[in-house]
Parts: structure tokens; C-alpha cells; sequence
């Protein structure tokens, strides 16, 4: 359909959490809402915004605006085939070099070095994997033709304290300035990823203009927030956790937690909470706004309006589900892990954000297609889709 006789609809912004190897669940989202789609649909989210592993599903989409179902054949074929050694090194040598250095500032507080990089694990060969597969340069160009409103990638600045959104988009956009939040008008390059999908003390910090930065989750305090500012009217948020219960279940125990089931807590708190938050506020945003009368809004200048949104997040729980792929990970990495306890039943949930094994990814993948495809023709009303082109 040609994007010019397009009739006009709500501009949609997809929002794309972080969560390591659970974001495999965002793609099976994806594939899902491409077949409900004619075969050659240009993305029908013209604002796109990505955290962490998000981040790097989102540059995807953004460098193939003019064909979504491309877009989504690429991410499935990186997903579907997915190694630990494609994202980080798991040779004897590159675990027991990074270990130690981590090890060794662990103690001796640091390294010393002004430019010296400490993470549990090497990444080089995520970079080599955004280096090589991605075309930075055609998001500009999916701008620049219309098919593309705005896209940015979320990162955490070390020493300011900020989260950055660093974005590309149409020029009306203006930057913005929040408290401990800011959006930076910037072409986004593989640093930018690096950097946005680097797990604390898993992965190393990437410099980018005057400081270091880390993964975009941290002190994210409203993940919606970005597509707000770039213009979205609705949003689409595909998350990688259940949200917890009101009332969750208090289970007595009297063993003392182990390191990966604090790991598994503190990235659950990272990855997960925020955005739990932020959709509840929205939720009572709009709740406050419906019920007050809109000639009294503009007269008392609230800028605010109702945004309509869908969540879509697992139907089942990722660490559960990642008890029975650990095995698949290199030997190299279960020894490393076994001793901080990960390999235990409870501690496989901070396993699931390093699982990058293709059984453990296909299986998100196929629970993502599942839950999506159940809310099909809601999906498809929300995002006007239906009457014009099913």
C-alpha cells in the first residue's frame, strides 16, 4: 500500500524492554503481528523505541521500516539460532581472563586503569554480531522518507546518573529534559547499542561523547516516557516478565538465598519494576483525565492526554522455563555459574538473562507467537489495521 494513501491512524510507538536472552520473547511478538500483516506492510509502528537487548530488536525493525516482515525474518534468523558464543566469549581462555579481572577488582576495588574495562563476561562477539548484520545508515533514510517518525535506544550514564534516550527522528522533534531523564538528538551507531545492552558487571561499559555508559534499564524510571516524547498517540509495550500479583504468595523458608537468586532479584528489580510502575501510572493518568471535563483541562493548561496502550507480556514464567535448557550452555559457563548457586532451582531465574541458547530462545519465541496470536483481532483493531487493510 502506497504510504502516501495510507489512511490516516494514530501514530503507534512500540516500546521493546530489556531482559538479555528473555527479549527472544519479543520476537515471537513480532512474528506473530508481521503475518497478521500483508507479506511487503512497511512497520506499522512509525515510533520505535528500545532498552537494552530491546534496543537491538528495535534497530532492527527501525533499519527495515519499509518492509516489517524482512525486519522480523532477520531478528527470527539470529534468534532462532542463537549460541552463548555469539554474545559473549565462552572459550576456557576468555572465562578465565574475564573472571579474574572481575575478580580481582572485586577485591582490590578496581583496576586502576583509566580506560580499563571489568565485566564478568566479553561481548566482543555481540559487537562483531551488530557490526556485520546491521545497516545503521537506513534508519535516517526510513526517516527521511516518511515510513519512520522517530527511533531511539535507552542507556544509563555512570557518572551523571541520567537515563539517556538517544534518538533519530523527523526534525519537529524537539529534545527533552526530565528529572534524571533526558532525550539527545544523535545518529545511533553500534556504541550505542553496546552500551544500552550492557548487563552491570556482566558486560562492560561503553564511552560514548564524555562518559561511560551502561545498560538502559537502570534508573530507567519511565520506560514509556521516550515514545511519549517522540510523539506517540498509542503505545504497544511488549515486556519480558509477568507482572507480580497484588497479594503475591509468602512462602516460609529458612535456607539462606543464594548469590544468582540475589542476582536473579536485583535483575528482575532492574529489567522488570520500572516498567510495572510507569503502566500503572498511565493507567491512573487516564483514569484522572476521563473523568475531567476537557474545556477544564485547557483552562487550567494540563497538557496532559489519555493514552490508549496494550501490553502483551509472557503467559508463563521465563525462569521457570529456563530449568530445563541450562544444560545447553557451554560447560565453561555452567562451572562459573555453579558456584554462585545459579544452576539451582532458584537460581535460574538470573540464568534466564544469559541463556542465549537457541532451545531456551525458541521456546520464548514460540510462548511470544502464542500469546500474541490469542489477542489477534485486538491487536489488530488497536492498531487500525483491521477496516483498511485485512
Amino acid at each position: 500500500m502506497d504510504i502516501g494513501n495510507r489512511p490516516a491512524q494514530p501514530r503507534v510507538g512500540l516500546v521493546l524492554t530489556g531482559g538479555g536472552a528473555r527479549a527472544a520473547y519479543q520476537v515471537g511478538v513480532l512474528r506473530a503481528i508481521s503475518e497478521m500483516l500483508p507479506t511487503k506492510s512497511p512497520c506499522p509502528f512509525p515510533i520505535i523505541c528500545g532498552t537494552s537487548a530491546g534496543a537491538i530488536n528495535a534497530t532492527v525493525l527501525a533499519a527495515n521500516a519499509g518492509n516489517f516482515r524482512r525486519g522480523v525474518r532477520q531478528l527470527m534468523t539470529v534468534w532462532k539460532n542463537f549460541h552463548a558464543h555469539h554474545v559473549y566469549r565462552t572459550d576456557l581462555l576468555g572465562v578465565l581472563h574475564n573472571s579474574g579481572k572481575w575478580l580481582w577488582a572485586g577485591i582490590f576495588g578496581g583496576t586502576g586503569g583509566k580506560m580499563s574495562a571489568v565485566s564478568l563476561f566479553d561481548n566482543s562477539p555481540l559487537a562483531h554480531l551488530l557490526r556485520t548484520r546491521l545497516n545503521y545508515g537506513a534508519i535516517q533514510h526510513y526517516i527521511d522518507d516518511g515510513h519512520l517518525h522517530a527511533f531511539s535506544i535507552t542507556c544509563s550514564g555512570y557518572t551523571s546518573g541520567q537515563s539517556v534516550s538517544f534518538y533519530q527522528g523527523r526534525p519537529e522533534i524537539e529534545p527533552w529534559q526530565r528529572a534524571r531523564r533526558i532525550g539527545i538528538r544523535m545518529q545511533i551507531g553500534l556504541d550505542h547499542l553496546l552500551a544500552s545492552s550492557a548487563l552491570p558487571f556482566i558486560f562492560p561499559p561503553v564511552h560514548i561523547n564524555r562518559e561511560f555508559f551502561g545498560d538502559g534499564s537502570m534508573r530507567q524510571i519511565a520506560p514509556l516516557s521516550p515514545a511519549l516524547h517522540l510523539g506517540a498517540e498509542r503505545l504497544l509495550v511488549i515486556g519480558v516478565g509477568q507482572q507480580m500479583p497484588l497479594h503475591p504468595e509468602r512462602i516460609r523458608t529458612e535456607s539462606y538465598p543464594s548469590l544468582a537468586q540475589i542476582t536473579g532479584h536485583c535483575l528482575d528489580s532492574i529489567f522488570l519494576d520500572s516498567l510495572e510502575v510507569d503502566i500503572e501510572r498511565l493507567q491512573r493518568i487516564n483514569r484522572t483525565l476521563s473523568i475531567l471535563p476537557l474545556d477544564l483541562r485547557e483552562k487550567n493548561n494540563m497538557l496532559l492526554r489519555q493514552v490508549d496502550f496494550r501490553v502483551i507480556e509472557p503467559s508463563e514464567a521465563l525462569g521457570q522455563i529456563a530449568v530445563g535448557y541450562v544444560s545447553e550452555l557451554p560447560r565453561t559457563i555452567r562451572s562459573l555459574l555453579y558456584t554462585s548457586g545459579a544452576l539451582k532451582r532458584t537460581g535460574t531465574n538470573a540464568v534466564s538473562y544469559l541463556l542465549f541458547e537457541k532451545g531456551f530462545c525458541r521456546a520464548l519465541i514460540k510462548l511470544g507467537y502464542s500469546d500474541t496470536m490469542k489477542r489477534r483481532d485486538e491487536l489488530m483493531q488497536f492498531l487500525g489495521h483491521e477496516a483498511c487493510w485485512l
